[in-house]
């Protein structure tokens, strides 16, 4: 891999992870309900689950697609499906009454590691960066493309729960942390439009 295209996977990495999609806007959220370090094992899923997604759709896995084209529109199916149920869950999350609890818990290591495989924006980022940046599909080509990705991510979605830990300060009532978290749930199935008017 020459400099310019580690340069641009770089950028890709970058822009890509830091713009919105669900796994910020679900990290936002958890960090206004429950705080940065409570929802460092969802940082970490994504982060990793992510990493492993590339590396999986590098060495073969992007096959399945070309060969059983109804299989991307499963996957979509099942996409809006788990993210209406996520988008739910955000909505109805409270703080208990007289406690600075918030109902439910945030998102564990595997939940949101496997949450990779039913999110659109991470199928579409992983397509992406394998198919320009390691169009050879060699194994260093993509593990590469993989770790790059890895490293650059995990900063960038916490700059996201950051964000979120600070609304904390504003959102110190239930009705403001009600309205946050119905606006964070609209936004959440509201980042789907773009996948399915892709076609």
């Amino acid at each position: 891999m020459t400099y310019e295209i580690l340069l641009g996977l770089t950028a890709f990495a970058l822009v890509s992870s830091l713009t919105p999609g669900p796994n910020n806007l679900m990290l936002m959220a958890s960090g206004a309900n429950f705080g940065f370090f409570r929802t460092v094992p969802h940082m970490l899923g994504v982060s990793l689950g992510f990493t492993f997604m590339v590396l999986l759709v590098g060495i073969g896995l992007v096959q399945i697609f070309e060969a059983f084209p109804v299989s991307y529109t499963v996957l979509k199916l099942l996409s809006l499906v788990y993210l209406s149920y996520l988008a739910w869950k955000i909505a109805t999350a409270v703080p208990a009454r007289g406690s600075e609890e918030r109902t439910g818990v945030p998102m564990t290591f595997i939940q949101a590691a496997l949450f990779q495989w039913v999110n659109p924006k991470a199928w579409t980022m992983a397509l992406t960066a394998v198919s320009i940046y390691s169009p050879s599909t060699s194994l260093v080509a993509v593990a590469l493309v993989a770790a790059v990705f890895g490293a650059i991510n995990f900063p960038c979605i916490g700059v996201w729960t950051t964000m979120g830990q600070q609304l904390q300060r504003v959102l110190t009532n239930p009705a403001r942390l009600r309205v946050f978290n119905v606006g964070m749930a609209l936004l959440l199935v509201g980042s789907l439009y773009p996948v399915f008017m892709a076609g």
